[in-house]
C-alpha cells in the first residue's frame, strides 16, 4: 500500500505541474491517481486500526479487487497521458495568426515521466 500511495502522489504531482493542454484526457489522469491515492489511505487506515478484524469481509478478495480494478484504472490512465504526449508534435491553434505546440519542452518531458 505505501509504493501505491507513493507512486500515486508522485503521477498527481507530475500531471498537475503540466499545462494541462487536454484537460478531458488529463483530467481522468488526475481522478485516477487521486481516487487511488485516498482509497489505499483508507483501506491502508482500516488495517492500522484494527477495523479489518471488525468487518465481516474477506481480505484477500477485497485486496485482490481493490488492485485488480487500481490496475486497470492506471492502465487506462497511461493510455491517455501516453497519447497526450504523442501529441507533443502537433501545434495548436488559437486563431488564425497564432499558433503553439500542445506541449512546450519542459511539459513535455514531465508529461514523459507521468506516463511511466
Amino acid at each position: 500500500f505505501i509504493s501505491l500511495q507513493l507512486f500515486g502522489t508522485i503521477v498527481w504531482i507530475l500531471v498537475a505541474s503540466t499545462g494541462v493542454p487536454l484537460p478531458l484526457l488529463q483530467g481522468w489522469v488526475m481522478f485516477v491517481a487521486v481516487t487511488a491515492w485516498f482509497l489505499s489511505i483508507v483501506f491502508l487506515s482500516v488495517f492500522l486500526f484494527g477495523y479489518a478484524n471488525r468487518i465481516a469481509v474477506n481480505w484477500n478478495q477485497a485486496d485482490f479487487i481493490f488492485h485488480g480494478a487500481t490496475f486497470v484504472f492506471y492502465f487506462g490512465a497511461f493510455l491517455l497521458q501516453a497519447a497526450t504526449t504523442s501529441l507533443h508534435h502537433f501545434p495548436r491553434k488559437f486563431n488564425s495568426t497564432t499558433q503553439e505546440r500542445i506541449l512546450s519542452g519542459r511539459e513535455y518531458n514531465i508529461s514523459i515521466a507521468a506516463s511511466v
